[in-house]
């Protein structure tokens, strides 16, 4: 059993020290996720494994057997875009876009982590079982990842106008 990347069985490399960013990138040709830093401090290689995001540069690819690993070309529906990704077009989420696959795997991931009731830093109520998507929360739980281009008030917009209402529904009821 290998690694299953957007929905399909890979084998994983003969070598235990190949990271998993490189055997998106280089092994299946996956280039959405980016190799900025190689050090775990940009965010631009974030990926969703089983759901939860992770950085890819810092991972290896043989401690994934098995588990579901989903890159920015895997989030998109039957050809798609997420609401997300559309979200970033609209609120012009991006310059360059070097940062945007990251940003929006992180995203996506942060919202589940909200609905957990995960608590961050600013995290007023500790023992919420969901917490509300303000934007103190959202550039907590993004500081992450690095826009070096300036278009962090797009993608603060971006994330709020997909998530925002219906994280702030749920942790009301």
């Amino acid at each position: 059993m290998g690694v299953i990347v957007n929905g399909t069985d890979v084998e994983l490399p003969d070598d235990p020290r190949v990271s998993l960013l490189d055997l998106l990138r280089e092994g299946l040709h996956l280039s959405g996720t980016k190799k900025g830093c190689d050090q775990g401090a940009c965010g631009a290689c974030t990926v969703l494994v089983d759901g939860q995001r992770i950085l890819s540069c810092l991972a290896l690819a043989v401690q994934y057997e098995g588990r579901s690993v989903t890159t920015i070309e895997g989030l998109g529906d039957e050809g798609a875009l997420h609401p997300l990704q559309q979200a970033f077009i609209e609120h012009d989420g991006f310059q360059c876009g070097y940062c945007t696959p990251g940003q929006i795997c992180s995203a996506v991931g942060m919202i589940e982590e909200l609905r957990r009731g995960v608590p961050s830093h600013v995290t007023a109520d500790l023992a919420a079982t969901a917490i509300p998507c303000s934007r103190d929360e959202l550039r907590e739980r993004m500081s992450g990842n690095l826009c070096r281009c300036g278009a962090h008030n797009g993608i603060m917009d971006a994330i709020a106008e997909t998530y925002g209402a219906e994280t702030h529904r749920e942790a009301a009821e």
